[in-house]
């Protein structure tokens, strides 16, 4: 996957390491293999996508997918969203929110923040493996900005 000829780094925030490595395993069994940079905490991955200072400018050279898990154990997914896509550096950057919560209002909330795709994770192992192959099939074809 790439843009504008530079791979695109996926950067995942999931907090629960088995759903992590579900996560990349079909990914990379999808034909992407992209770097991913994994984070457990959304504070760190924040200093990641937006820079420590949080001005978004850590950005200007790298471009970036980003998979959101809403439940976190620092912070709600949903402020991690809002900094994002509120950010006039990074509003940009495609985020892919991949959660098990399946509010409805939750998810409209996700997409009037900017959302670019919203998946639940099925709580049963089979359902949430072929959401992530389906993801990966997604990301082998998908054209970031």
């Amino acid at each position: 996957m790439k843009a504008s000829g530079q791979e695109v780094i996926i950067v995942m925030i999931e907090d629960d390491e088995g759903h992590a490595r579900l996560i990349e395993k079909n990914i990379r069994r999808a034909g992407v293999h992209n770097e991913i940079v994994p984070f457990t905490l959304g504070g760190k991955a924040l200093d990641y996508v937006l820079g420590e200072s949080r001005d978004g400018l850590a950005n200007r050279d790298r471009y970036l997918l980003v998979l959101l898990d809403l439940n976190l154990p620092d912070m709600s997914g949903i402020d991690i969203l809002q900094q994002i896509k509120g950010n006039e550096h990074s509003h940009a950057i495609p985020v892919v929110v991949l959660t098990t919560t399946d509010d409805e209002r939750e998810i409209q909330k996700c997409y009037d923040l900017g959302a670019n795709v919203y998946i639940t994770k099925p709580v049963d192992y089979e359902g949430f493996a072929t959401a992530i192959r389906n993801l990966g099939l997604f990301f082998s074809v998908i054209q970031v900005p």
